[in-house]
């Protein structure tokens, strides 16, 4: 009897009731305050002009209005900045990854003269920059100034991906290296064949960190291009609602919808704009999902 009752004190104690509770209060109270914003911005977006002018909205939309967005897929501006961005997104995309993975293959290689002090020599400019006028003489001096070049390429290698991918790489069996050795592979055969189809967690994790920077910058834009032609979406998003440079009024939808296109309030248009900009890269994530919080813990963890 003794030696059950000691058992049952080392026993694990199930967890209360009323702290679960107050767990879930918190954490459904955490979920309302981050989602609400983007929420507001969609009521907002679908409202009546007139309630979203009047800053009536705050709980469910008042009225049912989709003026804003036909006029906003009316707009070629709009459109055109959608290409370029897609274009930055893409090759921006591939390159760090591929940049990423070439960078850090060569330091997992034990044998490799030298490796200490080159990831060494990494984290100096990790954390230490040259700021924002020697990045602009570079760029200028280069010949990509007031191209796409300009976008595209200071953002290619990303010394943070180079140190998640290294640290997933290492997690990889050395047996499995060395019987690829063995049957004669070479590194580049051994990286390509054998490494990256076993991390794929790791790729599609710096795949959605680069997709949802490039999609959401719009800074390097500001500096490096003067060509309106060549500004990303959220440097178009940022003339409408910051600068206030674009008349989204005089967005012209047809002779028949001109009454109705001055009735429309420049605030409701600017939330529309921001949906329909952030909606794609919301979409985007499920694919990654599979592999996202799998790659994100062991290539940040392990060691």
């Amino acid at each position: 009897m003794a030696i059950a009752l000691r058992k049952n004190a080392n026993r694990i104690k199930q967890g209360s009731v009323v702290v679960d509770v107050v767990l879930f209060i918190i954490t459904i109270m955490i979920c309302i305050v981050t989602l609400y914003p983007f929420y507001f911005v969609i009521i907002m977006s679908i409202s009546s002009p007139l309630e979203a002018a009047g800053m009536n909205v705050f709980w469910y939309p008042k009225g049912f209005f989709l003026g804003s967005y036909e006029l906003i897929v009316q707009d070629t501006k709009m459109w055109w900045a959608y290409s370029n961005t897609i274009i930055y997104v893409v090759a921006g995309t591939v390159l760090n990854c591929l940049m990423a993975v070439s960078g850090a293959y060569p330091l997992t290689v034990r044998n490799l003269k030298g490796r200490k002090w080159v990831v060494a020599f990494l984290l100096i400019p990790m954390y230490f920059g040259g700021g924002l006028i020697p990045s602009f003489l570079l760029v200028y001096k280069l010949g990509m100034y007031n191209t796409m070049l300009a976008v595209i390429v200071p953002g290619m290698v990303s010394i943070w991906n180079i140190i998640l991918v290294r640290t997933y790489f290492t997690t990889i069996p050395d047996g499995l290296k060395e019987s690829a050795f063995m049957d004669g592979a070479s590194h580049w055969q051994l990286l390509f064949r054998i490494i990256l189809p076993v991390s794929k967690p790791i790729i599609a994790v710096i795949a959605i960190y680069t997709i949802v920077g490039i999609w959401n910058s719009w800074f390097d834009a500001l500096v490096y291009l003067s060509n309106e032609k060549l500004h990303p979406l959220q440097m178009y998003l940022y003339r409408v609602v910051v600068q206030q440079s674009v008349d989204l009024k005089t967005l012209s939808l047809g002779d028949a919808k001109e009454a109705m296109t001055t009735m429309l309030s420049n605030i409701q248009l600017k939330y529309a704009i921001i949906v329909f900009t952030t909606l794609p890269v919301i979409f985007t994530y499920p694919f990654f999902q599979k592999y996202f919080i799998k790659g994100a813990l062991i290539g940040s963890l392990k060691e």
